[in-house]
């Protein structure tokens, strides 16, 4: 095979010779499909927080600031991927790539703001306890909810059956049923919203790299020129990913903030 030969097989396009509309369509479509199965996904882990939820003693607090922080990115980040869309549009390459650039800074500093939030509040006793067992092998264990540490009421507070427990000299009770108190049920209750908190968060950021990584890619074709003002369908198509996954954890964390 001649090197001619081989550089038209290698820069082939399975669309050339039809309606460009044809491959952004499809492109889009493929997009769709992977948006529907990360949809699925985690309406599973919600339905089973909801279940969780009805089940035991759980734990509501306010959000850490990193978490704020964190929401601040990605809307930002939304903002600065559809400003370089349309530089680019526009045949402003550079302004552009500069855009393109400070998105993909936002979307890592998303992501190590996410898990800074999380070490802040596995400090706050939301994490495990590593514990050492007879063959000396490390051993690990979701805390309770007597590991949750802060002002009752004001950082975190209990709910049980739909209702707030109230905390007097110590115990905790049902305001429905304030003569009985509920301590020991609340003490040795699994700390469920800790654990599933964990996974939305980790399971996002796991979902967010691939967007980071496309967006790396994209990067290095706007400075290369691939992508230009005649060609900005790989930004629109990572722009679906990208927004989504931003609107998909603003959901995530009213859902376990502030929808109970």
């Amino acid at each position: 095979m001649s090197s001619t030969e081989a550089k038209a097989i290698n820069t082939s396009d399975v669309f050339e010779g039809k309606d460009p509309e044809v491959k952004v369509r499809t492109r889009k479509m493929m997009m769709w499909f992977i948006i529907f199965a990360i949809v699925m996904l985690f309406g599973g882990i919600t339905s089973a927080i909801i279940v969780l939820y009805g089940k035991l003693v759980w734990l509501q607090m306010n959000p850490v600031s990193e978490l704020m922080v964190s929401n601040a990115l990605i809307v930002v980040s939304s903002i600065t991927l559809i400003l370089s869309l349309r530089t680019l549009k526009k045949g402003n390459q550079k302004l552009g790539l500069i855009l393109h650039v400070v998105t993909l800074l936002l979307g890592i500093g998303f992501a190590i703001s996410q898990n800074q939030a999380w070490n802040k509040m596995a400090e706050r006793g939301l994490g495990y306890t590593t514990t050492i067992n007879e063959e000396g092998l490390k051993a690990y264990r979701w805390n309770t909810l007597s590991r949750i540490t802060g002002v009752y009421g004001t950082d975190y507070w209990f709910e049980m059956g739909n209702e707030k427990l109230v905390l007097e000299n110590g115990e905790y009770y049902k305001p429905s049923d304030p003569s009985k108190p509920v301590t020991n049920t609340v003490m040795t209750t699994f700390n469920a919203f800790g654990a599933m908190l964990s996974v939305l968060i980790y399971v996002h950021i796991i979902h967010l790299l691939f967007g980071i990584i496309y967006l790396m890619v994209n990067t290095l074709r706007i400075m290369r020129g691939t992508i230009n003002k005649d060609n900005t369908l790989s930004i629109s198509v990572s722009g679906m990913y990208w927004h989504f996954m931003g609107l998909l954890w603003l959901y995530l964390f009213a859902f376990m903030f502030y929808m109970f």
